[in-house]
């Protein structure tokens, strides 16, 4: 059987319907970054989503192939994800979504170096007929995290974001949004395929104890 992400790491990607606290060690992704509506037909969105899928799939299948990868072992490719953030507010406005900037990302086996990498992206490009010159080999480590399922449509994230906020100061916690630490989620459903409502999102937000000043 091949190693599945979503079956082995269940703690980082089938979360409960309810609030929890996570510590999510560094992975490997490949990523593409950009900015504007996600929901734009042929937009840089969805163009970086080939891309991630075209160098995902090249290295999946590179077995098959004369590159050889130290330490392969078959896989399932794992579910796409994103790290979203608007300028200037540490919260999402839906409804301006022209305004998003957005780093796209497939995880990677631990087994896949940046030459792996080099080798996956120049293929794909050959192969494929597709620009792949914005892929980065990245790597995020987002420690100490708030996450849940979010069960519904995109718009409808702000209930769940809510539950997370409120679980979060009646257990001494607060967001932690930075540069580096942003607004994560993971797509469980394919869009194209299941019904808005039963998509299953998994949202995940950077956390920090707070600190409550003592007066005397």
């Amino acid at each position: 059987m091949p190693f599945d992400f979503k079956k082995e790491y269940k703690e980082f990607y089938m979360p409960k319907n309810k609030p929890e606290i996570v510590t999510v060690p560094p992975a490997n992704y490949i990523a593409v970054r950009g900015t504007g509506d996600p929901n734009e037909p042929d937009g840089a969105y969805q163009q970086a989503i080939s891309v991630l899928y075209a160098i995902a799939y090249t290295l999946k299948m590179s077995y098959k192939t004369d590159h050889r990868i130290e330490g392969f072992f078959e896989y399932v490719v794992p579910p796409l994800e994103g790290f979203w953030w608007q300028e200037n507010t540490d919260s999402i406005d839906y409804a301006d979504k022209s305004a998003f900037h957005w780093i796209s990302v497939i995880r990677l086996p631990d087994f896949i170096t940046p030459d792996d990498f080099a080798w996956a992206v120049q293929t794909a490009e050959k192969k494929k007929k597709l620009d792949c010159s914005k892929a980065e080999f990245l790597t995020i480590d987002e420690g100490l995290c708030v996450q849940i399922m979010h069960h519904g449509a995109f718009d409808d994230e702000p209930a769940s974001v809510a539950l997370m906020d409120t679980f979060l100061a009646e257990n001494g916690y607060i967001n932690d949004f930075t540069a580096a630490r942003l607004h994560h989620e993971i797509y469980l459903s394919d869009a194209r395929k299941v019904a808005p409502e039963k998509w299953k999102t998994v949202i995940r937000h950077p956390i920090k104890k707070s600190v409550k000043e003592h007066t005397t």
